[in-house]
């Protein structure tokens, strides 16, 4: 998920730094807890959903609730798209753009694509960066001697070979970098920030490394962007100032960025040791992964869903974002399996290279830009496929006035939210062009315990969530691919 440069929902996380961790939340089945912790995927029955409520007043739900109660259960009748989560994520692990790992799963998801009898299935080309982590260390080396936990932020310069040594200077906001400016010269800027929203605290990530060298740092630490830790660095993007010197930045945890504060704060010489051999290449190709179930009577109009299929270089980018986009394709595999094919076409696309650089996103718009007015709406999933609330609407007040009725049709799994809301990174340069769109919303509670980390692995997804996703995806898209209207092109209030 996503470059600085966009920032997240404003979602307020708990400041609750040392809370137990759980792999699996306790609010779910431990049944399902205890299948995905250990691999055994599928259900050991389909998940029984509420009994549905009274039909809803509204020619919408007398017109498709009985298609969305087959889609529902359907969706929730085995954990198909976890165990197809687990596949990809386990088999090609971390898939940074301009790696032969995000390549070769591509390769695969293409064929998988072909297997499920999808038409028009294609690798649309587009060209990525190419930034390579290469080794890297941060040492405390005074008042003690201790290895940090890090990771080198994407995008980020390396060190000299040698290193560099240099006392650490902690600050917690730019505001407190301004008064002491004069003290950071030749020194280690660290950004000691606790998290309150991410797009409040990402600002650090993003921008923190220039402004520490606009007052003469040599390298920028940062406290990692996370709303939880268990000593366990954040990756993620920066961007720097054409106008200023580039310096060398990396995450450290925050248990050792409080550690570095209390140490400063008694007066305590701090002093580290960073190496970093970051390095970025030339642009590389890669493709957006593109597939379709074509439309029954207006094929040309299409309506979008998918997420995006690279990830960083740790972990194994289940959360972020191989749950969103095997989401959006099991719902499409649903409804062919179901044999609904509504009025338009409904195109899965699985956007490249979100994390470092949003060429995917961009790419697709170029590429269609001549079909842009018969995109009729645009989905995306890029929060975890966490227990979805439903759906968090771009456009102009008519489009959501048109579309917010789709939401009761899944009041048997609680996915009832169609409200305003802010659209995700890869449908941004369609929301721009006046696309009505949506993303996902679901329960982001833990999102930021393992967002951009090692730990971002498929054991933190429940299976009978990422199923209650398929079929939030599954029931907005039919209705939007077949209602007879279409919700108008226009303003898109709520994209940022």
């Amino acid at each position: 998920m996503c470059t600085p440069a966009r920032g997240h929902d404003s979602r307020a996380g708990p400041h609750a730094t040392l809370a137990p961790v759980l792999l699996v939340p306790l609010t779910r089945s431990r049944t399902l807890a205890a299948a995905a912790l250990l691999g055994a995927a599928p259900l050991a029955a389909p998940l029984v959903a509420q009994a549905p409520p009274a039909p809803a007043a509204s020619p919408l739900a007398a017109r498709y609730q009985a298609d969305a109660d087959r889609i529902i259960a359907a969706a929730l009748g085995d954990s198909a798209a976890w165990n197809r989560v687990a596949e990809l994520t386990d088999t090609f692990g971390a898939r940074l753009s301009g790696t032969p790992a995000l390549e070769r799963s591509i390769d695969w998801m293409l064929a998988r694509l072909r297997e499920d009898g999808f038409a028009n299935v294609r690798g649309e080309p587009v060209m990525v960066p190419r930034w390579v982590r290469g080794e890297e260390s941060a040492t405390l080396v005074s008042p003690r001697r201790k290895p940090l936990a890090m990771l080198g932020l994407g995008g980020s310069v390396g060190t000299p070979a040698a290193g560099i040594t240099a006392p650490v200077l902690v600050v917690s906001s730019f505001d407190e970098l301004a008064r002491r400016g004069a003290e950071a010269k030749g020194k280690i800027v660290l950004f000691d920030v606790p998290f309150t929203t991410y797009d409040e605290t990402v600002r650090y990530r993003g921008v923190g490394a220039t402004a520490a060298a606009k007052v003469g740092a040599v390298a920028m630490l940062l406290r990692s962007v996370a709303s939880y830790s268990m000593n366990t660095p954040h990756t993620g993007g920066l961007r720097y100032d054409s106008t200023t010197r580039r310096i060398p930045a990396a995450a450290i945890t925050a248990e050792d960025a409080m550690m570095l504060r209390r140490m400063q704060a008694r007066g305590q010489p701090v002093q580290v040791t960073l190496r970093m051999q970051a390095r970025t290449l030339p642009d590389v190709p890669s493709r957006n992964v593109v597939a379709e179930l074509v439309g029954r009577e207006r094929p040309e109009e299409v309506v979008v869903l998918g997420g995006h299929i690279d990830s960083w270089d740790v972990g194994q980018g289940a959360m972020d974002d191989a749950g969103g986009f095997v989401a959006a394709w099991e719902a499409m595999r649903v409804l062919k399996r179901l044999g609904i094919q509504p009025r338009r076409t409904i195109r899965l696309v699985g956007w490249t290279n979100e994390e470092n650089g949003l060429r995917g996103g961009r790419g697709y718009r170029a590429a269609h830009e001549r079909e842009l007015a018969d995109h009729v709406f645009a989905m995306e999933s890029d929060n975890g496929a966490f227990r979805p609330n439903g759906m968090r609407v771009v456009g102009s007040d008519s489009a959501l006035a048109l579309v917010a009725p789709i939401g009761p049709l899944l009041a048997r799994i609680g996915a009832t939210a169609a409200a305003r809301g802010e659209g995700e990174a890869d449908i941004g340069p369609l929301l721009e062009a006046g696309v009505p769109g949506a993303g996902l919303d679901v329960d982001g509670s833990k999102y930021f315990w393992f967002h951009h980390t090692a730990a971002d692995t498929p054991d933190k997804l429940d299976p009978a969530d990422v199923a209650r996703c398929v079929a939030t995806f599954g029931v907005w898209a039919h209705v939007l691919a077949d209602m007879p209207e279409r919700p108008p092109h226009g303003a898109t209030q709520g994209t940022r």
